[in-house]
């Protein structure tokens, strides 16, 4: 008796040798430097019998020398990327893939290496099926700009909390459609704080408005409940990837990701048992294992392990001699969520870890850019709260000495007056509102670090919250913030509350000039820092 498996590659052999008999097979030249590919080679069938990308394109972790290229089959096949830097693809080049296997979800991943600097970047991406050689995908048309060595101004945004509190794709509210407004500035990359799904939020077809309207979401049924296997986690990915503005932007702006809670669950840490009765795996490690396999897989990320567990999310782009951006991870090390007052480190007190503190330190240290920018998935000063007792960011609401895992921020902090390390800024998300805060040693309870901003977007299509209440043991100095003071709690994305932030480097001047825009672009606050010499 033939296995199902079988009896469909059976069924697709049959339609592929009718098409063959009927004069069906169009053939066309390899691929060369010289040659404009205008279709892919093989067998001109119905879409159905092709590879087919369900979800479009991305590019992310680009330096001045590297991009990783990210897309999905659904199928096994292999990964076939075309370059040029001619829109019409004069002098293409052609790289072969990774295989797209069912291991990896049929998801693949490339790095495009030695890339020409300030250049804009045309590449399609198309598979070919591994069982029918000569049958190929429609390609998928994507771009980007690589760094310049010198004299471009660069400019990228970010933002975290897509898709959150039950706020999905709304087809009438125009989708999700802060990515568009991102794209339409034409950023060289983009930063994802975090929070890139919430796979502990549920997405119901409708949602009731204050107004008495109807919010009406897309639904799917990996987005139905709390994501507790690897194929739930996956859907989480692929329900954002259903937008069309979302596919859009990722085909033309680069990412850099890191991940915060809700890309395994609300508030975890190493070691957790959750007290959910939504969940049936109660185990945190087992959840996060599956979390951060569909994280790596579906973020176009740069790692060359074959043991996920080993990838680290933690890492550092020289994207030009303006600019270094490090990317913490403060999921993965860090203690128990506790009432964050300890005296002396220890465990508990860990945000990063000792490993990853000496990273970056030296990352820093070693810096040769005009301009630091770290991006941290949590703020630094606001108090984010985990129940009523205990904390989950790095503030503990004392307003005193460093305590707790202000001792590691305490630590770094002092490292980079010490070292004399210059012009590093702070970028998050996390609290779903926009907000710019400078740290001020002079008005702190702990002074020995040098002075810094912190800059605070989102949400991304999810729900508004904040402002969140500032704590003073590193003295941050509210300068903006995008709510009022009791502001009701989860306003959706139709109240236009949406809030992602813009950097721009001027190449003569080095100036950086930061703005918080709102859902249509419009600038909300901005300010100019000149670098210090």
């Amino acid at each position: 008796m033939e296995s199902n498996h079988q009896v469909k590659l059976n069924r697709r052999r049959f339609l592929l040798n009718s098409a063959m008999t009927a004069g069906g097979i169009i053939t066309t030249n390899v691929v060369s430097k010289s040659r404009v590919f205008a279709q892919a080679p093989g067998i001109i069938t119905s879409d159905k019998m092709r590879p087919a990308i369900p979800y479009g394109i991305a590019s992310g972790d680009i330096t001045n020398n590297n991009v990783v290229i990210w897309s999905k089959s659904d199928r096994p096949s292999r990964m076939i990327v075309e370059y040029s830097t001619s829109p019409s693809f004069i002098n293409v080049q052609r790289v072969l893939g990774p295989q797209a296997l069912e291991s990896s979800d049929f998801t693949a991943r490339l790095n495009l290496r030695n890339l020409p600097p300030n250049q804009q970047i045309f590449y399609r991406v198309l598979f070919q099926d591994l069982d029918y050689q000569d049958t190929y995908s429609e390609p998928v048309k994507g771009s980007f700009h690589t760094p310049a060595n010198t004299g471009r101004d660069i400019c990228f945004v970010w933002g975290g909390d897509t898709a959150g509190q039950g706020w999905g794709i709304n087809p009438k509210f125009g989708g999700m459609k802060i990515y568009e407004t991102m794209r339409q500035m034409n950023p060289d990359f983009f930063v994802h704080c975090g929070d890139i799904i919430y796979a502990d939020g549920p997405i119901v077809a409708e949602r009731n408005l204050d107004d008495g309207t109807i919010w009406r979401n897309i639904t799917t049924e990996e987005k139905s409940k709390v994501a507790e296997t690897l194929k739930e986690f996956r859907g989480n990915y692929q329900y954002n990837l259903i937008d069309e503005n979302v596919k859009r932007f990722n085909a033309e702006v680069p990412m850099l990701a890191q991940w915060d809670d809700h890309e395994v669950t609300n508030n975890w840490y190493p070691g957790e048992f959750l007290n959910d009765d939504r969940y049936t795996v109660k185990d945190v490690n087992l959840l996060a294992q599956r979390a951060r396999q569909a994280f790596l897989e579906y973020m176009p990320i740069d790692y060359t392990t074959n043991n996920l567990e080993q990838a680290k999310i933690y890492r550092s782009f020289n994207y030009s001699p303006l600019l270094d951006i490090f990317m913490l991870d403060e999921r993965s090390y860090r203690g128990r969520n506790t009432p964050n007052n300890q005296p002396v480190p220890g465990l508990d007190t860990d945000m990063l870890g000792s490993k990853q503190v000496q990273w970056i330190k030296q990352q820093l240290l070693t810096s040769k850019a005009t301009w630091k920018v770290i991006s941290s998935d949590m703020p630094l000063g606001l108090i984010v709260r985990d129940g009523s007792t205990d904390f989950e960011a790095w503030a503990n609401a004392d307003n005193g000495v460093p305590l707790g895992r202000e001792l590691e921020l305490a630590d770094l902090l002092q490292f980079i007056k010490r070292r004399n390390i210059k012009n590093v800024v702070w970028i998050t998300a996390d609290v779903h509102y926009a907000a710019a805060h400078y740290y001020d040693p002079n008005k702190a309870q702990f002074q020995d670090f040098k002075p810094f901003w912190e800059f605070v977007a989102g949400p991304l299509n999810a729900g508004t919250f904040g402002p969140n209440q500032l704590e003073n043991t590193f003295g941050p100095q509210l300068i903006f913030q995008s709510l009022p003071p009791n502001t009701a709690p989860n306003r959706p994305p139709s109240v236009g509350l949406q809030f992602f932030g813009a950097v721009k480097i001027d190449s003569v001047t080095k100036v950086m000039t930061v703005s918080l825009r709102n859902l249509v672009g419009e600038t909300v606050y901005s300010v100019d820092l000149p670098p210090e010499a």
